[in-house]
């Protein structure tokens, strides 16, 4: 199930990004005291009783403005209206009501989602008195915040997570035995071609035009008494490239994607090399915690000696340091050369995603480690790990409790990462380590 989508809307400087940021917890957005900062949408992931989310931040809807600038900034705002799941409406207390927000109104009653309707800017009693007129909007109850105080914030996160669509708890069962894979990448590194050689049927559109796959796609296919459902993804691009409104609304569909897979197989095109927004493509299904595997399509056109294949491996480590855990298999989508290993391979790190330790398997292996490197010590205090165990799954998740979690230095914990994964494997899957006091063990 992939995480419900929240976009944030309203007039040029309402605070959108000001109370994205508060929900976020950190400073993603630009926040500025000037209209029109927020050009393009942001996303975060955010988390609420429980309920992960991913938030969308939008640039300014004026409507009654023909510019072209600002007209390009209301189509992408309506387009991530239509692609979310509850929409937070932001108005000014401080201002009050105006034409655009009664447009703006107008707009999202037409979309039949759940609608927050909140009035930023509540800082006085006074200001939570006049928000009544925002009633007239037609949209419901309005809900007094003060973003930059973090006024009310828990009353509405509470409304927007009651306007997440209801789990499907019938069809849930089904989709245990089932890996889900993603395909993504850059436009135009070949996709759909690796997508449809894999699954031996032309389910996508195979073109040269970068961005021809729009949605994501999902199909289903059995191998060797294995269920998989391949996710074809729209090709995710830089900001400053993205142009067109339905190409930024597939980047939305790509991060989804994301979200609801296993394992992600991380196409790069051979003969471009490795760019920057392929770290930044990998970097966030890494720290989605889901298991990847490096795809080098078109090796066919790729100039080789008898080394090649060892300097483009080295390539890769260097270029995405994060993802050492990653293997790396070398395709060509077109002549079908080592397709055939693709599902053994999403097999196998899919085994690694969701791999288990038995307690004392994993003490003893703790144990081992720590009589070879004796953990750190500050100021006379040594380090001691009373003992470790795993909480969870896709991806591996491990709480170190110890006496002092400050002296657990991130040398030692990568240290300790190194030796799980010298006893166990885990590759092609991240590992999350917890470090909690002795107290956290009650």
């Amino acid at each position: 199930m992939s995480k419900p989508i929240v976009a944030f809307v309203g007039r040029p400087n309402v605070g959108k990004s000001t109370l994205f940021n508060a929900i976020a917890n950190k400073q993603i957005s630009i926040v500025e005291d000037t209209p029109g900062v927020t050009r393009d949408r942001l996303y975060a992931t955010a988390e609420w009783l429980n309920q992960e989310f991913m938030m969308i931040d939008t640039g300014g809807i004026e409507t009654s403005s023909q510019d072209q600038f600002i007209i390009s900034i209301r189509e992408q705002a309506q387009i991530a209206m239509q692609e979310a799941d509850v929409i937070v409406f932001v108005v000014d207390a401080r201002t009050g009501m105006t034409s655009d927000d009664e447009d703006i109104a107008k707009i999202l009653r037409q979309t039949k989602k759940p609608v927050v309707l909140a009035v930023n800017k509540v800082d006085s009693p006074k200001q939570e008195m006049e928000m009544y007129e925002f009633y007239n909007l037609g949209l419901g109850d309005v809900m007094p915040i003060s973003a930059s105080n973090r006024y009310n914030l828990g009353d509405l996160l509470d409304a927007v997570v009651d306007g997440f669509p209801k789990l499907d708890t019938d069809a849930s069962g089904d989709e245990e035995d089932e890996i889900k894979v993603a395909l993504i990448g850059r436009p135009n590194v070949g996709k759909s071609s690796v997508f449809n050689a894999v699954i031996g049927k032309q389910r996508s559109i195979v073109s040269d035009v970068a961005g021809t796959t729009r949605d994501a796609i999902d199909t289903k296919i059995e191998r060797e008494g294995v269920n998989y459902v391949f996710i074809d993804t729209a090709g995710m691009r830089r900001k400053a490239r993205v142009d067109e409104p339905v190409e930024k609304y597939s980047v939305i569909r790509s991060l989804r994607a994301i979200d609801r897979s296993d394992v992600v197989l991380m196409v790069l095109d051979a003969s471009e090399g490795i760019l920057e927004q392929d770290k930044k493509i990998a970097g966030y299904a890494h720290e989605a915690g889901k298991a990847t595997v490096f795809v080098v399509n078109k090796w066919d056109l790729y100039e080789k000696d008898n080394t090649s294949t060892l300097r483009f491996t080295e390539e890769i480590r260097n270029e995405f340091a994060f993802l050492q855990y990653a293997p790396v298999v070398f395709v060509s989508a077109l002549t079908k050369q080592r397709i055939h290993r693709l599902p053994e391979v999403i097999h196998y790190v899919a085994e690694q995603h969701a791999m288990r330790v038995a307690t004392g398997v994993l003490n003893q292996v703790i144990q081992e480690a720590i009589s070879i490197n004796p953990p750190p010590s500050d100021k006379g205090v040594k380090l001691k790990i009373l003992y470790v165990t795993q909480v969870k799954t896709k991806p591996p998740t491990f709480v170190f409790f110890v006496n002092q979690p400050n002296l657990m230095h991130f040398s030692y914990q990568r240290y300790m990462e190194n030796k799980l994964r010298d006893a166990f494997g885990f590759e092609g899957t991240p590992l999350h380590i917890i470090v909690r006091g002795k107290e956290s063990e009650e």
